[in-house]
């Protein structure tokens, strides 16, 4: 399925993969965004694996593949205005699931390493009762120092941060400020550092993520 978007930038009017259960006939949806180089079909086989088919699966392609151009720890003015699309498009399919009757809360967003920040810079910047964030291999956008004080509350949302300690991508202290960030923004957070894991995805990972999925949305739910 594919959306055009009023507003016209690098990530609009984009294709938009889907999976799982049909948006109309879901009570719950997963909103999976990809990492660089990557692709929203290669995404959904992640929230297939965390899923099945009890939630609807969204997958936003990004314009060639790459949500941004330069390192998540770049000035953010060095990634516009593709951040700011990113941005939007994750609003407004959030906006999209909400119109079909899923709440916030039962919502999900999950990403992987160029995705995994989009995830956490969107739910920072748009606080409020998700059905959990999943971030693998990821964090907030911009570099050390960057202000974060995002306004609002996530009021309990679960969150999961996992990633290495060894990452060449992503920088074990930009973990644990997103966590601590998230924290305060009072949501419930998991991190986990793996040692040597590398920029990859791993089945502990998976599993904790389920649990959270498993807690807000259980299995016994599926119709």
């Amino acid at each position: 399925m594919a959306q055009q978007d009023k507003v016209n930038g690098p990530h609009q009017g984009q294709q938009l993969l889907a999976a799982g259960k049909p948006l109309t006939e879901a009570d719950a949806a997963m909103i999976l965004i990809h990492g660089r180089g990557a692709s929203a079909q290669d995404i959904l086989g992640l929230g297939q694996a965390l899923a099945g088919d009890r939630l609807a699966l969204l997958a936003p392609q990004a314009a060639n593949n790459t949500w941004y151009p330069y390192s998540f720890l770049a000035p953010l003015d060095n990634n516009e205005p593709y951040l700011s699309s990113a941005l939007l498009r994750i609003a407004d399919l959030v906006d999209e699931v909400e119109a079909a009757g899923i709440p916030a809360e039962r919502i999900f967003l999950a990403g992987f390493s160029q995705g995994a920040c989009l995830a956490s810079e969107f739910v920072a910047r748009h606080a409020r009762r998700y059905g959990g964030l999943l971030v693998f291999s990821g964090g907030l956008i911009g570099p050390p120092g960057t202000p974060r004080d995002y306004p609002g509350t996530l009021d309990g949302t679960p969150v999961f941060l996992g990633c290495s300690d060894s990452d060449p991508h992503i920088p074990e202290e930009r973990v644990h400020e997103t966590a601590e960030t998230l924290a305060a923004l009072d949501a419930h957070v998991s991190e986990v550092i793996y040692p040597g894991m590398g920029h990859t995805i791993v089945q502990d990972e998976l599993n904790r993520a389920q649990e959270i999925i498993n807690s807000q949305w259980p299995i016994t739910n599926d119709q």
